[in-house]
């Protein structure tokens, strides 16, 4: 990511602190440190004001700190106490009264820090500021994206060649998760979901030792990351035996369902109407019951990260927002469908930076 990039983002963060009435932030959250300052480690304190970024970490962190984040902050290594180090950096910043800190991340333990810094620090909770600026996507970041769902795709298509009857849900997920790794992703972004047969039924189901039966529903749930950035995709198959007339209404309904999501949803749209798209074919099937979560969710530096999809939300979608699509039916004892790809909300309209491979497939 440019450092100019980087610049940018911590230029608007101070113009969001200002309209709040804050004179600088203390941010905690590892996903935020890394999308204002490009470090990646797992222990940083930053501190972003209108005048200075300082980023404080421990020794582990020395010489990655400085390659990542040294051309936009101020990187302090401190190889005993970040806290205390950071109270003695903020005491040289001049005049800050209202300093912001993200509660939603913060600790009761790292709270009580702040509370016993002392000096004429006033703290206050901030609300979500960098969730708000993550939400809008930059050019990098939704290549980033579109990136991590080739590689997810490709990882997936790859697997499903292997896949018989008789191989057990954590062999297939083996097998996935290698050709992910094999194929370049940095991680992955949630533990990988296979299931088959009823358990399908279950939205988040674990990963088991079941073994595919003939004619079983196979759900793969799965994602990439690349240069931090998540891809996540659901694909609900057939194993050993071609559909029944049951299974092809089913996953008919959803894909139909799905493709009006990720083909109708707009940036500016209530995050309702969105979820509304899917939402309106499956309860007049009489499915509604069967839908539980909501239709999407922001993908980012985080698998789950706003804007929100939901009945739930009347707030607008931003523009430049990338977010997932993915109804799904969920039969108890039965087994369930879901199909999930990944979406840009761009000026002229929607993109897909998944493959949208959804055609109903039969490993026979």
């Amino acid at each position: 990511m440019p450092a100019d990039r980087r610049r940018e983002r911590q230029e608007a963060l101070v113009r969001a602190l200002e309209a709040e009435g804050l004179d600088a932030l203390l941010v905690t959250a590892l996903p935020n440190v890394r999308y204002l300052t490009g470090f990646s480690g797992s222990a940083a304190l930053v501190v972003v004001t209108k005048a200075d970024t300082l980023l404080v970490t421990d020794f582990r962190y020395d010489e990655q700190a400085v390659a990542e984040a040294g051309a936009v902050a101020r990187v302090v290594v401190e190889r005993t106490s970040a806290w205390d180090r950071l109270f003695r950096e903020l005491a040289g910043f001049g005049t800050l009264e209202w300093i912001g800190y993200e509660a939603h991340a913060l600790t009761v333990k790292d709270a009580e820090r702040l509370s016993g810094a002392g000096r004429a620090w006033r703290w206050r909770a901030a609300g979500e500021c960098v969730e708000r600026l993550r939400a809008r996507k930059d050019p990098e970041e939704v290549a980033a994206i579109r990136a991590a769902a080739s590689l997810a795709g490709g990882a997936l298509r790859e697997t499903l060649t292997t896949v018989r009857v008789g191989m057990t849900e954590r062999e297939i997920a083996g097998r996935l998760e290698g050709a992910l790794r094999r194929l370049g992703s940095e991680g992955h972004p949630f533990p990988t979901i296979v299931a088959s047969g009823p358990r399908t039924a279950l939205p988040h189901a674990r990963t088991s030792p079941r073994a595919v039966e003939t004619g079983d529903w196979l759900l793969l749930d799965f994602g990439a990351q690349v240069d931090g950035y998540c891809a996540d995709i659901t694909r609900t198959v057939v194993v050993g035996a071609k559909a029944t007339e049951a299974q092809q209404a089913l996953y008919e309904l959803v894909r139909v369902a799905q493709r009006r999501a990720r083909e109708g949803v707009r940036a500016g749209m209530p995050g309702r109407e969105a979820d509304a798209l899917a939402r309106e074919l499956i309860e007049a099937r009489g499915f509604g019951d069967a839908f539980g979560h909501s239709l999407g969710h922001g993908l980012g530096l985080e698998v789950h990260e706003a804007p929100r999809l939901a009945k739930t939300n009347t707030e607008p979608l931003p523009a430049d927002a990338v977010v997932t699509i993915e109804p799904g039916i969920y039969l108890a004892g039965q087994g369930g469908v879901r199909i999930e790809d990944d979406v840009h909300l761009a000026e002229g309209g929607p993109l897909l930076l998944s493959d949208g491979a959804t055609e109903l497939l039969e490993l026979t």
